[in-house]
Order: structure tokens, then sequence, then C-alpha cells
């Protein structure tokens, strides 16, 4: 088991200090991992915090394309390969957590690597497996739809791209039907069929891939037709697909879990309590994405989120409000007319997820409604099924079939069918009326009960993908009035909150979920922890940013086609300031994606070629301009101050705050990474080794990087050190007052008192203007205390101590009570 300190909790379970995130695949496998244990260790971790182990589709980069449940992934070195990664982890002090996904499946092209996915194919809705999938049957006649053909089948059929052979399967000895890379199986007794009453008699049914969009009859990961949705719910698949994780977690390899999208579970509770059983409660987190003021429910069994809501915490509190007024306008000046206002794009990109993007699931969701209700109107039904999806304010409501629906889930559903009934017309608010019955478990008179809870089920299944495509993967790259707070859980027409706020969510984090993750930077972001600390700058300069703006825009004028329009450009300026240096190809595959997914000039399906390529050339040539780079690096040295600051704040607060925070790999020192693909690069670890054993050489910080790894690094090891501090059952955190609008301070400590301090800076520039801190003063708590900070180690504080003083060598201090 870990040598590293962990504090064992009531149920006996050990709870991590911190963890350090690794992205494991082909390029990056488990003995790679096993290499970076010792460093990961010298920096305070308790914990390695691994990506999905399960095996995923050949070429995999990230894990979440599972494709069999009892092997490790083979490419990144299989289950011997893992073996040596825990030897080395344990003999380091690491314990290990893992990605698990629960939600779904990949379907390869090559269909027999899903042994279980090529049963339902061969052998239909009587198969074994059937019960694996979410799949409407009642639908498509019975058979399974296989949007992938490049046009019709019968066009696929004359161009004989089609065939039949025998040599298919695992074993190379099946008979396979083969569309050029995919391969699918054939039905016992039809192998000698004609070719075109062959493919007429399978359980599936090859189409034209864009009738996935309207037709597909079984559940998926949002838009992925590839990830075919798994469930979970049944005792048996959840046993089949869990059995190596338990197996690994009882064998003292693996000490918890992160799960991946529960709110496209079923029952999302149930699945966590199921879990919790059969690990004696192990320290799980899930991938919740909590929105406003929402709370997660009391009664699920796990430790918490994996950090969003801390991550917007942390970033508010340390974003000026001085400028909002500045940005209001210069987003105004650039955004298309009727965009000026966020909740006017959440609500058309919303209505646009519901018409398109989820289309199939919209109509899965109407065959249901009308088999409860026959004799609706469809277009006034659809109507207002679609308003309900659109009205929902969260990711989803909680409900389980059978059972009684919580007060408080209930106001959720009630509240989105308020705000519904203002987008229709009245001729559809009687259909409104009894869908929203339905959302709630009401049966009406003599319906089939089984339809009702299968329309409970799946309308919260639904509303998930419509929040994420909707909001974060749609409105937020429509809306850029500052794109660092266009993050995941984000709520970025707020940009600020003050001290007390932040203090009054620690503590309810404290007092509901002091175990919870807490995080920065993920795989999923849309922009690393850094290039957000830089874009924070922009709000609390916001004159001299639009100043900045138009002169670069001026300086790019002979690089903007007519295409080019001001939005885009906004977006371009923004990106190039967060994420400089930055190279042509690195912003070119940003904003590529960026302008597809907004789905507006262009889209990943149907764009534009010729829009694509006047944003990309404007792109590349800001990026290559040698005027542009300097006039970027002016604003990254005029506010040099702020931006150190934010990078440095942000980092200890996420450290010090209520939690087990999370390092992203390679985030201990600056990372300027845009979203992913760009955010999943190797890490040098040759270099943050070096850097370390300079610092605790005792060499001071040469550059912001050293300055962030020795902030990283002390935080993580008085974590270590002092772990009933900060995530004991007797763990505290309380606010420290400070006399300056520009600190922030707070301990965290135990049963004996505070034991930690930390104090960080707000709006440098702001206070340099100022003056200073002059004679502003931080009130420690009793005792005496060092800064773990500063150089020799040798200044002490008590009492009200001058901030001037406390943050003497870096904008932020980390103080520990001396025994």
């Amino acid at each position: 088991m870990p040598a590293a300190p962990v504090v064992v909790g009531p149920s006996d379970r050990a709870v991590p200090t911190s963890t350090y995130r690794l992205q494991v695949h082909g390029g990056f496998g488990f003995d790679a991992a096993a290499e970076q244990t010792a460093y990961i260790a010298s920096l305070g971790v308790s914990h390695l915090y691994l990506s999905p182990i399960l095996q995923p589709a050949p070429g995999s980069t990230h894990g979440y394309d599972v494709v069999d449940h009892t092997r490790l992934n083979e490419e990144a070195g299989g289950r011997e390969a893992f073996d040596r990664l825990v030897a080395a982890a344990h003999a380091a002090g690491l314990g290990i957590v893992v990605d698990v996904v629960p939600n779904h499946m990949t379907v390869p092209d090559a269909t027999w690597r899903n042994a279980t996915l090529w049963s339902l194919l061969r052998e239909g809705r009587g198969s074994e497996a059937a019960r694996w999938f979410d799949v409407d049957w009642d639908a498509q006649e019975g058979r399974l739809l296989m949007p992938v053909l490049g046009g019709s089948l019968e066009d696929a059929l004359a161009a004989g791209e089609l065939t039949v052979a025998r040599d298919g399967g695992a074993g190379g000895d099946e008979t396979v039907l083969r569309y050029y890379d995919h391969e699918y199986p054939v039905a016992a007794g039809t192998e000698d069929l004609p070719l075109a009453d062959l493919v007429a008699a399978q359980p599936y049914r090859l189409t034209f891939w864009r009738d996935g969009a309207t037709d597909l009859n079984y559940r998926r990961f949002f838009d992925v037709t590839s990830l075919k949705a798994v469930r979970v719910e049944d005792p048996d698949v959840f046993d089949a697909t869990h059995a190596l994780l338990l197996s690994l977690h009882r064998e003292g390899a693996v000490d918890g879990f992160r799960i991946d999208h529960p709110d496209g579970l079923a029952d999302p509770g149930g699945y966590l309590a199921r879990l919790a059983d059969e690990t004696g409660d192990a320290w799980v987190v899930a991938e919740k994405i909590l929105e406003g003021e929402e709370q997660l429910p009391e009664s699920w069994r796990c430790a918490g989120t994996t950090g969003y809501d801390t991550l917007l915490r942390v970033q508010q509190v340390l974003t000026s409000d001085a400028g909002d007024e500045v940005l209001d306008r210069l987003w105004a000046e650039h955004a298309p007319e009727g965009r000026e206002a966020l909740d006017d794009v959440v609500l058309e990109s919303k209505q646009l997820v519901v018409e398109t993007v989820q289309a199939a699931e919209v109509n899965r969701l109407l065959r249901l409604v009308h088999r409860c209700h026959p004799g609706l109107h469809p277009e006034l039904a659809r109507e207002a099924l679609g308003a309900l999806l659109v009205a929902m304010d969260r990711y989803r409501a909680y409900v389980v079939p059978g059972g009684l629906v919580d007060p408080a889930q209930r106001a959720v559903l009630d509240g989105a069918a308020e705000r519904a009934r203002g987008l229709l017309r009245a001729a559809a608010h009687p259909d409104l009326d009894l869908i929203v019955a339905l959302a709630r478990g009401e049966a009406p008179e003599g319906a089939d009960r089984t339809l009702v809870d299968d329309f409970v089920v799946r309308f919260q299944q639904t509303c998930g993908p419509v929040m994420a495509k909707g909001i974060e993967d749609t409105a937020f790259y429509r809306w850029f009035r500052l794109t660092g707070a266009n993050e995941v859980g984000g709520h970025p027409s707020h940009l600020s909150i003050g001290v007390d706020e932040f203090h009054a969510f620690e503590a309810r984090q404290l007092a509901t979920w002091p175990t919870t993750m807490t995080t920065l930077t993920t795989h999923d972001t849309k922009r690393s922890e850094d290039v957000r600390a830089r874009l924070m700058t922009v709000a609390e300069s916001a004159q001299d940013w639009a100043t900045w703006v138009q002169a670069a825009s001026d300086l790019a004028a002979g690089s903007r086609g007519p295409l080019v329009d001001p939005a885009t450009e906004y977006l371009v300026w923004q990106t190039v300031l967060g994420a400089w240096p930055i190279s042509p190809d690195r912003i070119e595959g940003y904003v590529l994606k960026a302008v597809r997914e907004a789905k507006d000039h262009t889209a990943w399906v149907d764009g534009d070629a010729d829009y694509e390529a006047a944003v990309v050339a404007f792109a590349r040539a800001v990026a290559a301009d040698d005027a542009l780079g300097r006039h970027v690096e002016s604003w990254l040295a005029d506010h040099a101050a702020s931006g150190r600051a934010n990078v440095l704040a942000q980092k200890l607060l996420q450290l010090v705050a209520v939690g087990v925070p999370d390092v992203y790999q390679g985030a201990e020192l600056q990372a300027l990474t845009l979203v992913d693909p760009d955010n999943r690069g190797a890490v040098d670890y040759a270099e943050r080794r070096a850097r370390l054993e300079r610092l605790d050489a005792g060499e001071r910080p040469r550059d912001l990087d050293d300055e962030k790894l020795l902030v990283t690094t002390s935080a993580l090891r008085v974590r270590r050190e002092r772990a009933e501090a900060f995530v004991g059952s007797s763990s505290t955190y309380d606010p420290v007052a400070t006399t300056s609008a520009h600190a922030l301070a707070l301990a965290r400590g135990d049963g004996s008192g505070p034991q930690v301090v930390a104090v960080v800076t707000r709006e440098a520039d702001r206070l340099a203007t100022s003056g200073g801190f002059g004679d502003a003063t931080v009130s420690l708590p009793d005792g005496m205390w060092s800064n773990l900070l500063s150089h020799s180690g040798s200044e002490h504080f008590s009492g009200e101590a001058p901030l001037g003083e406390v943050l003497g060598d870096l904008p932020v201090a980390l103080l520990r009570r001396q025994s």
C-alpha cells in the first residue's frame, strides 16, 4: 500500500492529500508514467490520477473510447506494465486514482474489437449483449441503425463498396460484411444469401451517415455517434464493466476513482451507491458540472465533484470588476447584432442544438410522449418538448422512476416549465403541462408505466447534452466578452465575486464536501489556468485593453480579409494574448475548432471552406507577424505584475482551498495551452526535475515558471505534512482579515488551531497604481508564522503583520505555524 501520508476517515477509506493527473496512452504508457513517480512524489503529491486505463480503440490518445472492460490498455503496456507502475508508485509513496467511463463504449472501425457490440450486431435483439446497450428497438423495425455509409445503401451496393469476406472477426475465421475499413458480423444462416439480401437480413441497418442525426435509435455520448451508451443500471452490466477495476481496488493497486459524465447514467445516485458498496466507500469524485448555486445531491455517496465549482470561484475572486462597463462596450462593438447579451446567445444556441445536434434524441423522446399521450398534435408536442429542454438551467434533474420526487428536484422541473412557457405560443401550453408531468414521473390514466419511466430517464439523459453542446460547445464559442471566463461550469456574464463570497463558498464546501476534488486545468478545460490568468489582466485594465485592441487591429489590417468577422477577430486577439508565444500551426488548429464549434459561419459538417480559409490565413498571419508579436509582448510586459500575481495566486488558492487539489500534468510550471488537443501535448519532465533540484538546493527562483513550481511544491508538501489540517475529520477553514482590498488571506487548521495561512494579491496593477500596500496589514492567528516561500525561510511574522513585508518576495505567501 502507498506509504504517503493519507487520512483515514470513519469509513476507513484513504483520502488523497493531492493528485497529479497523467494522460496515459500509447505515446506515454504505464512504464513512462512509472519513470516519473519519484519526481511527482517529490513535489508533495500523494496520488497519481490516471486517465482511463481500460482497453480503448487503437491509437486512442485519451482513453474515453473503451472497447474492452476486461483488459488494460495494451498500447500503454497492458497489465504487466501497469503492475510495474503500481510498484513504482508505491515505492515512491504514491497511491493511484483512475478515471472510469461508465456511460459509453466506442464503435471501432473493426467492430470485432468490441466483442459485446459484435455480439449485438450479429444476434440483434436476442443477443445476451442486448441488455448492455440503450437501444430503442421499437424504432427501425427492430434493427440497430448504423449510419456509416457515404451515401445511400443502394449506391454503396451499386458501387461495390460493400463486400462479404470469410476471414474476418477477432480470429480471422468469420464471415463478415466489409465497408472500406469498417467490418461487421454476418448473422448465422445468412452467409450465403445474395449480397443485397444478406445486407437486408442483418439485425443492423447500414445507412447514410447523415441519417444518424435524426434517425439514430441508440443513446450516445452527446452527439458522438461512435460512442454507444452502456446501461450500467443493469446489475450484470455493472458487474461486467467494473470487474477488473474493482479487482484492482481490492488488490490495493487502485485507491479511488473519478467518474466520467455521471449525468449520462439512468440513475447517477444509484450508480455511486453501488460503487460505494463494492469499494467500501472508497474516495470517489464525480464529473458533475454544477450551474450557478446548484448543489451536489446530498444523497450521493461520493467525495464530491472534479472541481470546476472551485475553479470558478478562484477565478472570480481574482478577476477585477473594474472593467465591466468597458468590456461590455468592447464586446458590443465586435458582436453580431443581437449577440450582445449572453442569455440571448445561450437561448439561441440551445435551440439550435435541440433542433439539429440532438434531433435523434428529441425524436426518441417524442415517440415516448405520443405513446403515453396518443392524439397530441405533433408540432405542438415537439415545440413544448424542445422548449422544456432549452429552459433547463442545469445538466439535469434527479428523478428516479418509482420513487418519491425530491421537492428540490420537482422545483428544478417546475422552474424549467415556467421558463419554457414564456418561449411557447399559448396553443402549446397544454402539451407542455403534459410533458412536464411525464418528466416528474406522473403517469396519465391508462398509460403503460414502463413508458413513463422510460421518458423520465431519457429526458434527464438528454438535458445534459443540450446544456453541454448548447452552452460550452456553442454559446461559449460565440460570445467573447472575456474568453477566459468561458470555461466548463463557468459564469462568464458574472466575472467577479468579493472576498466574503469566496469565503462563504469555502465554508459551505467544508460543511458539505470537505474532500471534494479541486482543479484549475483539466483535459477538458477550454483554456489552461495560466492562459486564463493572463486574460484576467484584461478585466483589470480594460481601457488599456481597448486601446491595445484598436492598435492590434490597425497593425493587422493588411492580413484581414473581408470574410473575417469582428467577433472572430476579437477571439483571435484574446487567444494570442493568453497563449503567447503561439505558433501559426497551433493557432490554426484552435481557430478552426472554435469557428466550427460556433456553428455560425461554418461547422464541422457542411462547413464553409472559404470562410475557414480566410480565418486561418488571418490567424496564421497574426501569429507570424513580428510587429504584432512585439505588440503582444508590450502588453505582457506592461501588465507583468498582475499576470504574475494571478498565476501564483490562483495556484496557491486552489492548493490550500477546501478539498483535494489536482495538478494537471506539467502545470506545476506555466501551462499556456488551449482546448484539446492542444492541452494534451508531451511534458518535459527533465526540465521540471532540474528546476525542482535547483529550488530544493536553495537557489532563488529565476523566472515565473520557477516561482509557480515553488508555490506548487511548497503547498503540496505542507498538505502532505499536515494532512489533518486539509482533509482530516477536524480540518478547519477560517477567513483571515486584511486591511487591504488587494489582499485575500485564509487559514487552514485542525482541532489544535490554524496551521497554515495563505495570503494572495488581487489586482496587482491597480495596487501598484495606488502606491502599494503602504501600512496595510494581515491579522495573523495567534503564534509565530514563517513564510515557506521566502528565499531565506527566516522571515517570521505574528499579530498584525505588514502586507508589504509578508508579500515582499512574491505576490503570494504561504505561512506555516511554528511548533
